[in-house]
């Protein structure tokens, strides 16, 4: 099974190293992008039979590759996504592969082992099949486990900062942050620790609780 295929990936060299190996193999390639912007405007304009994008892309370099590909499955159900990635985001990971119409999968660049798995793992979620990493399934794992373990070290220590009662600015002072950085840290521990605003829920009380279930004694 051959098609078009959008890329989204930051990398240049990469980028087009994914190109050159997609032609090989018979697909097309109408466009690529270098950030999340670019890759949902492409997809919009070419309408390609497949996607494939790293998770980590401009200007954040956290998980705007994930989300575009989750926004683009929103807009074409079904579309088929195949990820490519050095890193587990695990919040945003699980609501891509749990979405129930298959057409997805997650591998880490590291781990394919040759170019053909790559092609044939395209070709599967192309196919409407389901294609994760062993690493990925076990990490996700770990996470549900443990919320925590969806932080990054820098922002446990906020959390642990704001279970002390401390505030923005404190912690920034502690931390030697500005407080922009300190509310960037607080909103992506919100969003990995799965709480969205509502308006009946205090998110920074919920997020300290979970942080003292996770906490050793």
């Amino acid at each position: 099974m051959t098609g078009t295929v959008v890329i989204g990936e930051d990398n240049a060299l990469l980028r087009e190293g994914l190109v050159g190996m997609l032609e090989r193999f018979g697909f097309r390639v109408p466009a690529t992008a270098g950030d999340a912007r670019e890759l949902l405007a492409a997809v919009a304009d070419h309408r390609p039979d497949a996607v494939l994008t790293d998770v980590r892309m401009p200007p954040s370099f956290q998980h705007e590759g994930l989300r575009a590909a989750i926004e683009l499955r929103a807009q074409r159900p079904g579309l088929p996504v195949l990820v490519l990635s050095q890193y587990v985001e695990h919040t945003y990971a699980a609501e891509l592969l749990a979405d129930g119409r298959g057409g997805v999968g997650y591998l880490l660049k590291d781990r394919v082992a040759d170019v053909r798995a790559l092609v044939g793992a395209l070709r599967d979620v192309m196919a409407g099949g389901t294609v994760i990493d062993p690493e990925v399934v076990q990490r996700l794992l770990a996470a549900r486990r443990d919320p925590l373990s969806r932080l990054s070290s820098r922002e446990l220590e906020t959390l642990g900062l704001m279970a002390q009662g401390r505030s923005n600015v404190a912690i920034a002072e502690q931390l030697v942050v500005t407080e922009a950085t300190v509310a960037k840290h607080i909103r992506s521990l919100f969003d990995k620790l799965d709480l969205p605003p509502a308006p009946t829920d205090h998110r920074r009380v919920l997020a300290v609780l979970a942080y003292l279930r996770g906490s050793p004694t």
